[in-house]
């Protein structure tokens, strides 16, 4: 659990080439990873869990939105990509993601008024992850 704080603004440019800006997200709850565009393991297990902790949300996960901060310029796997279908991929350089001053390895879950809530390990117990998701879902009427 975090100390709850907005989330300092972060802004990007999409993989499809369009301006990303983070307040375009309010409204949603937000499973954010950041890492660079050669996804390892690491990378790969927290973006797994963070698409496995949404579907486990059911009808309430229209709710619930994943990004991956992109941290640096390199080209994204596009096999990556099929296998997260709805993943917003966001290119926002490693000082935006410091700023959150979460950790580099970490899920961070916010809120629909874009305030930092949890963070989780880069390899999270993924039913315990979906469980938090679902109590903040259940206890929130916002987003």
């Amino acid at each position: 659990l975090l100390p709850t704080r907005p989330a300092p603004a972060l802004t990007g440019t999409a993989v499809d080439g369009a301006p990303f800006a983070f307040a375009s997200l309010a409204g949603k709850w937000v499973l954010a990873v950041a890492g660079p565009s050669a996804c390892d393991a690491g990378c790969a297990q927290a973006l797994y869990a963070t698409r496995q902790a949404r579907t486990i949300q059911g009808r309430e996960m229209d709710r619930v939105v994943r990004v991956w901060f992109v941290t640096d310029d390199g080209p994204v796997d596009n096999a990556v990509l099929a296998q997260h279908p709805g993943l917003l991929v966001v290119r926002a350089g490693p000082a935006g993601w410091a700023a959150w001053n979460v950790g580099a390895d970490r899920i961070v879950l916010l809120d629909p008024l874009q305030n930092l809530v949890l963070a989780f390990p880069r390899e999270p117990d993924i039913k315990a992850l979906a469980k938090d998701v679902t109590r903040v879902l259940k206890a929130s009427r916002i987003g």
